[in-house]
Parts: structure tokens; sequence; C-alpha cells
């Protein structure tokens, strides 16, 4: 890989970035994935790259749809408090290659045994097991040589990107996102506390959506008090994320969501709706996102896309 990306993705996307401010939440979202889409293309290795395989299983998953949330935060994050879009775009690229790998190894037999990710056979029905596995970890891999790049990120001071890539580490490590992943399969076929669910919540997805949050916040210097508040606002709406998700397993349209409906009761996993039941579930969900909304009174409206996309949430068919 070359640095073809930069005269790319931070010349050519200048306007697109511009048009990011003054969106709905739908249009933010909408805007903000073909920004990323683009960056994608070019900061990963090319698909015919040696050894050719491995680089089509990491594009296959990597192109093959979603809504690009979790970049977009760190992009809506970084506004919020200021910061310069064009300079995160690097660290938001890493963050959907993270997300990404979470996706392809949470599909593999030993864990979810899921057939479909939005709308398209899983990477290991394509390329096998081995390769899937490979694929997550290439797509891991390069997220922290994204992070650790000084190219596209000159103006972050380096102690800003240091301390944003060790946030992202540490939410994704075993006291982290694949603590909440292990308590989850631990907790299949067995009756969980309600204490127990919201670990598993908080910390299978939680963690990276808050990191996310709290990284465009670091990499933009925010100061201790919006960070501290960006960080209460990553918890809730992280929160709600995935009791939306739990109640969109049951709801939901399959064609639309572009996974398998209903997996979570066939293979009795500890959710919301299961324990709660739907209504109960939804209001929790919007309880929470009340509260994230709380959390940003302070902000002005650069925080704006935050509030819209913690709103979207609830409202929320796929």
């Amino acid at each position: 890989m070359d640095d073809r990306w930069l005269s790319f993705t931070l010349d050519n996307n200048y306007q697109l970035i511009d048009l990011l401010n003054g969106l709905s939440a739908s249009q933010y979202l909408s805007e903000g994935k073909k920004l990323i889409d683009e960056g994608i293309l070019n900061l990963l290795p090319e698909e015919k790259a040696y050894p050719e395989i491995i680089h089509k299983a990491m594009h296959y998953s990597l192109l093959a749809g979603g809504k690009r949330l979790r970049p977009v935060l760190v992009i809506a994050a970084s506004e919020a408090v200021g910061g310069d879009r064009k300079a995160v775009l690097p660290f938001a690229v890493a963050a959907e290659l993270i997300h990404t790998y979470t996706l392809i190894h949470d599909d593999l037999p030993a864990l979810d045994n899921d057939d479909l990710r939005r709308g398209k056979p899983t990477n290991h029905k394509v390329f096998g097991e081995a390769v899937a596995i490979l694929a997550g970890d290439a797509l891991l891999t390069q997220a922290f040589i994204l992070m650790t790049r000084s190219a596209g990120m000159e103006t972050i001071p380096p102690e800003c990107i240091l301390n944003a890539t060790h946030e992202m580490a540490t939410a994704l490590g075993s006291t982290g996102m694949i603590g909440g992943q292990v308590v989850d399969l631990e907790s299949e076929g067995k009756p969980i506390d309600a204490e127990t669910l919201e670990y598993i919540h908080i910390y299978k997805t939680g963690f990276l959506i808050r990191a996310c949050i709290r990284c465009g916040g670091i990499l933009s210097q925010a100061t201790p008090r919006q960070l501290n508040s960006l960080s209460r606002f990553g918890a809730h709406i992280g929160l709600a994320f995935q009791i939306i998700d739990d109640i969109l397993d049951i709801t939901g349209d399959e064609k639309q969501l572009g996974k398998d409906i209903g997996s979570d009761r066939t293979k009795d996993k500890a959710t919301y709706p299961a324990l709660y039941g739907l209504e109960k579930s939804r209001r929790k969900a919007e309880e929470l996102v009340e509260e994230s909304l709380a959390c940003l009174e302070e902000f002005d409206n650069r925080a704006d896309p935050l509030r819209e996309i913690a709103r979207f949430f609830v409202q929320r068919t796929f």
C-alpha cells in the first residue's frame, strides 16, 4: 500500500465532508457512509494484492454494506469539540475495519454460526473458516496500522494519537469487547440476571461505540470536562443501540436488516426482550437516549450530529 489515498481522501473528499453539516441523522449517516467507503478503498491494500485470497476476503466483508455508524461517530465527536474532520478520517476508517473484524469472527461456526450478513453469505461461507479467521485478524491489524500512521493526521499531536489508540485497544481487549463476547457465549441457554445481561451488552457492543466517540474527542483535544460528557453520552447510546438490536432480531425485516431474524431466540441468547419483554425494552432504550442527550447540554450546535444520531437509534428499523 502506498500513500495514494492521501490526495484522494484529503483533497477530493473535502466537499463531501462539508456536506455533513446541517443534515438529518439518516442523511448524515448516508453522506458519512460515502466518505468512509471511499476512504476504505484507498486505505486498504488492493483486492488483487498478493496473496489475493486474503485481500478478497477483507474487501468482501468491508464493502458488503453497513451504516458505517462507528466511524461516523468518530467524525461527529471530533466535530462536537471543534476538531478538524479531515484529520480524524484515517482513524474513523480504522474503526470500521475493527467493527468488520468483529462481525467476521462473530459469524463463525464456533460463535454465532450465521449464514447471512448484510444480505450476503457470511465470510466463512464464501472463503472458508480458516481464511475468514485470518481476514478478521488482518483487518484488526490493518486498523492499528492506520491509527498509528502519521500520514493524514499530521495536525494531531502525537500524544493524542497514542492516547486514542490506547483507548481503542482497551475497549477491544479481554476487559472490554472480548470479555463481553465471552460472557455472552457462556450465558447461552442459561437463565441470567439483569446485571449479567447489562454487562454483556455494555462490554460486547457499548464499549466499541463509546470508544469511537471518546477517540474522536481525544484526537481533537477535548477538554477533560468535554471528554467526560462524551464518555457518558457514548455509554448511554451504546447500550441503547444493542437493546434496539435485540428488539429488531424479533420485529425486524430480514431483507432490510440483511441478516437472519430470530437467531437470538433460536440460540437462546441473553437479550433484553427475553428478560424484560418488547415494550419494557423499548422504553429502556428511549430512556437511555434521553439521558444521552442530557449529557450534551454543554455543547453547542456542532454536537447536533451526535444528537440526531442518538434520536435515530430508537427509530431505526435496520
